[in-house]
């Protein structure tokens, strides 16, 4: 399952530290705000490739996914990160010593919400790799999950996890993209002695 930072913090579900979210991702690289809207909602996505942008998605297709899970306005930075910087937030936020997928910081409940999603594309990589998905399949799973995070939504229980999971499957069915969640189900399953 992705990995929160809810809150200010990285840590799933957790609450707002003393301090704010990581200053890497407040500090533009390359990538400006765009504006783009959602059944009324307003979203001005910056997007920053702190990493190499070979095999990774253009902009504008993030842009195009982070709307679709828009509940509200927004205002964030989504940024590409190596597997230093990913180690390092995850250390930090989450007390956690290695990269994480994704990362979610809130900085505050204005209107619009501002946050960052931070995704780290070698684990992005191998993720994609490993569950037989294409990497960009993968991103827009992360992007919208992300998103639902920087709006509230969590998975810190069963029950918040199979309505988010409800969720994100409904948007990237939006987008033809599979389930995401289908391989671990049918895992269980199999597991369970069904089908």
């Amino acid at each position: 399952m992705p990995t929160s930072a809810t809150r200010h913090n990285a840590s799933s579900g957790g609450k707002s530290p003393a301090r704010a979210g990581p200053p890497q991702a407040r500090a533009p690289l390359r990538g400006e705000a765009r504006h783009a809207s959602s059944g009324g909602n307003r979203l001005a996505l910056a997007v920053q490739y702190a990493v190499a942008r070979t095999g990774l998605p253009a902009a504008a297709s993030l842009r195009r996914w982070a709307a679709i899970a828009l509940e509200r306005d927004v205002a964030a930075t989504l940024r590409f990160v190596g597997l230093a910087e990913g180690r390092t937030l995850n250390a930090i936020y989450r007390g956690k010593d290695h990269a994480t997928n994704v990362l979610t910081f809130v900085y505050d409940d204005a209107v619009p919400l501002a946050g960052d999603i931070v995704l780290c594309a070698p684990v992005l990589r191998r993720e994609a790799r490993a569950g037989g998905v294409t990497l960009r399949a993968h991103c827009a799973h992360l992007v919208v999950h992300g998103m639902l995070h920087l709006q509230g939504h969590d998975h810190a229980t069963p029950r918040e996890a199979a309505r988010m999971e409800a969720r994100e499957t409904a948007l990237l069915e939006t987008l033809g993209i599979a389930d995401p969640y289908a391989p671990r189900a049918a895992a269980a399953r199999r597991r369970a002695g069904g089908r």
